[in-house]
């Protein structure tokens, strides 16, 4: 069981079922129609023009007909119903599509001025194209039944006449530069999309959208899209189904990535757990051994933030400005320094924190006004050095 499904899914998806029907019950005719007309408008003037050439009504018929947008004429080809028993019509439940075997060659891609020979057991079809991509003419030649005896001299008559035919065939089709013999009748390709169906006789390919086979298909057309309506809500519950199917195995991928997950997550918090006291204890040391290279390399340069203030000749501090008491605490770090001052005359506070502010040494400048009286005014000023702006001065 398991090599027969796994020889299916190395198949593919089955050809579509295809009833071919002979193409001598069928005649044929080039009708025109409007280039700009639409497809609708298009199937309404293909099946007036066929009740003006008929003998019967549509209704005692099967027919279809060939017709691209923007084409000038549709090739039509219909058949008496009664030509067909009820066995054959009854055979064809169920069939993606009905038609004549030369209407699966239409969709083939060929020059200008070609012809198509199809052989059949019991005769030769020509499909003849003129300039554009609809044929302009489908003509079949039946054999004797004669050419059908078993003996060599019968064989050699066959071989005769199925040249003779040929050879009237492309006559009557005229002006024909090319001439394709197909040997093989036509079969569908398993078919990938819904969307089109792919025909294949030796070489020849043809290609055909699911709205021209829809008009190619012989079968009564009320009942034929009552079929493919049904059809098409079929594909769509089947693929409605594989979505759902697709959701599950999802979801199901997912619910056991999330338990994997958990798991790992598991592994990796016990060991973080079982590392945390021999990480606690290497930043210990750590803070330890950067407090001690702060005590061995950093120290408090009280001169050499006062010369800082003052300038090395006074330049800085202005006259009449007088430092009072200078002092640290441990809050401020050995950064921050403290000035009790007094100055002569107010203004020059501000000339003095604004020439230490230019001096771009210092991350804090901060100046506390406090009792002023008629000859002096007493201030405190805070500053905070950059760390490195204040250099040791070097031993003597």
């Amino acid at each position: 069981m398991k090599s027969s499904l796994l020889q299916t899914l190395r198949a593919g998806p089955p050809p579509p079922k295809v009833a071919f029907l002979p193409d001598g019950l069928f005649f044929t005719r080039a009708v025109p129609v409007a280039a700009s007309a639409a497809a609708a408008e298009a199937a309404t003037q293909v099946e007036l023009a066929l009740e003006a050439i008929s003998p019967f009504p549509l209704a005692q018929l099967y027919y279809g007909w060939f017709w691209v947008p923007g084409a000038d004429h549709a090739l039509v080809f219909a058949s008496y119903r009664r030509r067909f028993t009820q066995e054959q019509s009854a055979g064809w439940a169920g069939a993606d599509a009905v038609l004549p075997a030369f209407a699966a060659l239409l969709g083939g891609e060929v020059q200008p001025a070609t012809t198509v020979i199809l052989a059949a057991p019991e005769g030769l079809t020509a499909v003849h194209w003129e300039t554009g991509p609809v044929p302009a003419k489908v003509l079949f030649q039946p054999f004797a039944p004669a050419a059908e005896e078993g003996s060599v001299d019968d064989a050699a008559a066959a071989d005769e006449q199925r040249a003779r035919a040929r050879e009237e065939l492309i006559r009557a089709a005229g002006g024909s530069k090319n001439v394709i013999d197909l040997a093989e009748p036509p079969v569908a390709d398993p078919a990938l999309t819904d969307r089109e169906m792919v025909f294949r006789a030796g070489e020849f390919v043809s290609r055909l959208s699911a709205a021209v086979v829809a008009t190619l298909d012989v079968r009564d057309k009320t009942s034929l899209a009552d079929f493919r309506s049904a059809r098409q809500r079929d594909v769509i519950l089947w693929r409605v189904a594989l979505g759902c199917a697709a959701a599950f195995l999802v979801l199901l991928v997912g619910e056991f990535a999330l338990v994997g997950g958990k798991a790992w997550q598991k592994v990796r918090v016990a060991t973080v757990n079982s590392q945390q006291p021999r990480v606690e204890k290497i930043l210990e040391s750590q803070a330890f051994a950067s407090r001690i290279d702060e005590i061995t390399t950093k120290r408090l340069l009280p001169m050499e933030m006062i010369t800082q203030l003052m300038g090395t000749n006074r330049e800085i501090l202005p006259e009449g400005i007088l430092f009072k008491r200078v002092v640290t605490d441990s809050a401020g770090g050995i950064y921050t320094l403290h000035v009790d001052a007094s100055a002569t005359n107010p203004a020059l506070i501000n000339v003095y924190q604004a020439a230490l502010e230019n001096l771009h040494i210092f991350d804090d400048v901060t100046v506390t006004v406090g009792n002023t009286n008629s000859n002096l005014s007493l201030f405190t000023l805070s500053v905070t050095f950059k760390p490195g702006a204040v250099k040791p001065t070097p031993s003597a």
